[in-house]
Order: C-alpha cells, then structure tokens, then sequence
C-alpha cells in the first residue's frame, strides 16, 4: 500500500518545523515573516498564510500586529530527548559488538542516555548511505567512523543536531569529541626512562583521519623521547580479518619487540605472549579496563560530552569546540 501524500499544508508545516528546529529556534524568539518563508520555499503565499493562520490556531505560533510573528511552542523540544548513536558499518567491520573498543564506548554512552531520562537509539550508516530522514526524528546523533572516503554532504541536510566522536576531520565544522593520546605516549616514554627496547606499534590498515593522528603523535614523541629505542610500525587488519596474523607473526619472531602498543585486538594478546621469547608489555587503547595501556574512563568522557550535547539543543549558536579527553597510561 502506497503511503498518502501529504497535503500542502502539511508538506509547509513540516517544512517549517524542520527550519526552525535546524536554526535552533527557541520560545518567544521571531520567526521569519510570510514574505521571507515564500523566498525559501516553493510554495505558494496562499498556502503559507493558511499554514501560518493554522499554526497560530495551534498556539503553535503568535503574531502580534505590527511586530511579526513570535514561536509561542515548538512541539519538536521536549524534555525527552531522543538521542542516537550511528557507527559506520564499513569501519567497524564484523559489527559493532565484534569490536570490543567500539561495544564499551556504545554501552557508556546507553548508560548516561538512559540515566539522563533520555531515550536511546543504536544505528549504523555507511560512506554513502545516510539514514538522513530517520535523524530528522531524533534530537542529536553522534556519529563514529568518518574516513577519507566518508560522503559528508548529506550530513548538512537533516535538522537533527550531529556530532562525531573520536573523529579527525577537516572536512566537518561539527562538534567533535575526541580522545587525545599524546599526553599519554608521552608519559609512556617518561616511564621508560633510561631502557633501552624494541617498540611494536600496531595499526590498522582502514586509514581512518584519527588513526593517522594517532600514529603522527606517537612518531612525533618518539623522536623526541624515543632514544636509544628501536621502533617498528606494522599496519595489519584488526576488523575483518583478525585471524589472518601471519605478519605480525613474523614481526615478532624477527623483532622481537619488548613492547606491543598502539591499536592490539584483544585476541591477539594471548598469541603475542605465546610467539615472544620473552616478556612483552602491551599497551592498547582500551576503554574501562583494569589492566595497563592506553585507558579511558567512560563515565569521566560521558559526563564530558553528553552536558555539552545537551547545550547546544537548547543553543544551537555554540560554535566552540569541545575539548579533547586526555587517555590514562597505565603501567
């Protein structure tokens, strides 16, 4: 069954909301006059002084004479807010919760939603293909896994507030929360001090823009404190095909590194222990875990970025950039 089309009116109504809710419009704040609205849209003035009459009706809008119009109620901010999380598919590989980092970042950030009183929604997308319409439902939506090949065009065209987390990207003037392990390379190479080893620096062959920041802090260190150690980098798939480790094998039976550190699938821990003639310390980027690498604290980063969500929907004129969480070396 064919879904009915939509009246003018209602084409205009929706429209409208969609244009408010986009510019952030608030209570009491003034909306464009009869005369602006047709210069925007492609409807008819009859159509938008009926729509205006019915949504003055609605006590949706007030027109004062003399003055113009006045949002009286927005029926798209409430309280409770629908907020998203969208990954993309063609990062993540087997999924989301085949990814351990990516399941505990999604799960934190569930919880503050929920403990927040918010509702919570769990999506994907993929270079090309944007739910743009599913969004324009919701409130705010954070997106990972924005790469070089990443279509970016479409997100302009929602009304739902977007944010990217852990995400490098010229490309993108949205807000951007991301996890900054520069502090933590450093404290690293503080604690090794006067040692004298063999580093394994593991990265993944999808050149996401963060991952390239990554590996550029960790080399900028290095030169400066990295002395006296030996460094080898070693780009191997840690999404699709996490069995096929026949390079890192050979990287560790011909390096024999002291030290594994930068992107370490969980599964290979173990393997890397059983090849090594020796004791290799590894350090990954992990979220809430006991043991050492490169930690971060999900309710510290949540309570971070979920306030700041929260201010822009209410001021959508905010164009400061949130600052960077700074990730824990563990020992």
């Amino acid at each position: 069954m064919k879904k009915p089309l939509l009246t003018r009116h209602l084409q205009l109504r929706n429209m409208l909301f969609k244009h408010w809710k986009t510019k952030g419009l608030k209570k009491g704040e003034k909306i464009e006059s009869q005369n602006d609205i047709k210069s925007f849209c492609d409807f008819s003035l009859i159509t938008i002084i009926k729509t205006l009459n019915d949504l003055q009706a609605e006590g949706i809008i007030q027109r004062k004479v003399g003055k113009g119009s006045y949002l009286q109620n927005a029926p798209w901010f409430t309280s409770h807010l629908r907020i998203g999380f969208f990954y993309n598919r063609e990062v993540v590989g087997g999924g989301i919760f085949n990814n351990n980092f990516y399941t505990k970042l999604v799960v934190a950030f569930e919880k503050q939603v929920i403990s927040d009183g918010h509702e919570f929604i769990l999506g994907s997308f993929t270079h090309k293909q944007k739910p743009v319409l599913l969004w324009d439902d919701l409130d705010a939506v954070v997106l990972t896994g924005i790469t070089k090949k990443t279509e970016v065009e479409d997100l302009g065209k929602t009304s739902c507030l977007l944010s990217v987390i852990d995400t490098h990207s010229d490309k993108l003037s949205i807000s951007n929360y991301r996890i900054n392990l520069k502090p933590a390379f450093t404290e690293m190479f503080s604690f090794l001090k006067n040692k004298k080893i063999n580093i394994l620096y593991l990265d993944s062959l999808i050149k996401s823009p963060e991952q390239t920041v990554r590996l550029n802090d960790f080399k900028n260190v290095f030169k400066i404190k990295g002395h006296g150690h030996k460094l080898k980098l070693l780009n191997i798939d840690q999404e699709f095909n996490i069995n096929q480790t026949d390079n890192l094998i050979k990287a560790i039976l011909s390096f024999k590194p002291d030290m594994v550190c930068g992107y370490v699938h969980p599964d290979w821990y173990d393997l890397i222990e059983k090849v090594s003639s020796k004791k290799v310390n590894i350090y990954s980027l992990l979220i809430d875990f006991g043991k050492q690498g490169f930690i971060v604290n999900s309710d510290k980063w949540m309570n971070e970025i979920l306030p700041d969500i929260y201010a822009r929907l209410d001021n959508r004129s905010i164009k400061h950039q949130p600052s960077s969480y700074k990730a824990e070396f563990i020992k």
